[in-house]
């Protein structure tokens, strides 16, 4: 029986520099060649630079190609500043996809306000690139998104695509603004574009990732808004260490974010210990 810690090689076959401190990796399958990758946007993989360690990263790209994939990974530790040291040709493991995504069939033909912040964009960024290659999906994709700083924001070179989408809207946000950076943007937490968004409660869904801290007052303020539990949905990638539900590490009650998520509806997590609001 093949051991379910058994890793894939897959090759860096790109790098795209973000942030400072923050890449994106563009990774093809070794062992099989030219086979297809198939993962659900929302879902994770463990990622093994051999003789490091291992950690969970959500798939950042496009769920439609099946030829390779990507994983934007901050370095804020020992495995993330391995990764970073890896150069295009280098080889890693991988384990997965594992987990539930986001429920993208319930939103078809619905309204679908994304609410991200700092590394949260990267769970959602499939989502929209599938907006984006598949415009007849949702009714209207409205995305807000907030950073520390405008240095911390993800996916700068995209913007201008994504806000050219037919039905489309982007808000973006920082905590912070030095008085020598150029920015036009909003100023101050993510849940101040609250005021200036166009997605009402009526037939539409909202996708939410990033800092805790940021999902719960985006979760108060969207049910002060008249959004039902039922129509919240969060990322919840914490504290996974296996992907497999057989260390316990990320156990909230009887689930486990690996297994059970990391995409959870509020009205389910609230119902669970250990939970943000």
């Amino acid at each position: 029986m093949e051991s379910p810690y058994l890793s894939k090689k897959v090759r860096v076959k790109g790098i795209r520099k973000e942030t400072h401190n923050t890449n994106t990796y563009t990774l093809e399958t070794v062992d099989e060649p030219n086979s297809s990758f198939l993962f659900e946007a929302g879902q994770f993989v463990m990622l093994d630079v051999m003789g490091v360690g291992e950690s969970a990263f959500t798939i950042s790209s496009y769920p439609g190609d099946t030829s390779s994939f990507e994983l934007t990974i901050r370095s804020v530790g020992r495995v993330t500043s391995a990764v970073h040291r890896l150069k295009v040709g280098d080889h890693v493991g991988i384990r997965g996809p594992y987990g539930n995504g986001w429920p993208l069939k319930r939103a078809v033909e619905k309204s679908l306000l994304i609410v991200s912040g700092g590394s949260g964009c990267a769970p959602l960024r499939p989502v929209i690139l599938k907006h984006k290659s598949e415009q007849n999906i949702f009714l209207s994709l409205e995305i807000l998104y907030g950073a520390r700083t405008p240095g911390d924001v993800l996916y700068k070179k995209e913007f201008k695509e994504w806000s050219n989408l037919p039905r489309t809207r982007l808000h973006l946000t920082v905590d912070n603004v030095s008085p020598d950076v150029n920015w036009r943007h909003n100023v101050g937490v993510v849940t101040k574009l609250f005021n200036s968004m166009e997605t009402f409660p009526d037939d539409s869904l909202v996708f939410i990732c990033g800092p805790e801290i940021m999902m719960k007052y985006s979760v108060l303020s969207l049910l002060n808004l008249g959004f039902s539990e039922d129509q919240l949905f969060l990322s919840m990638e914490r504290r996974m260490r296996c992907g497999i539900g057989l260390c316990g590490h990320c156990q909230i009650g009887p689930k486990y974010v690996c297994k059970d998520g990391p995409v959870f509806q509020y009205s389910e997590l609230k119902r669970l210990p250990d939970h943000i609001v």
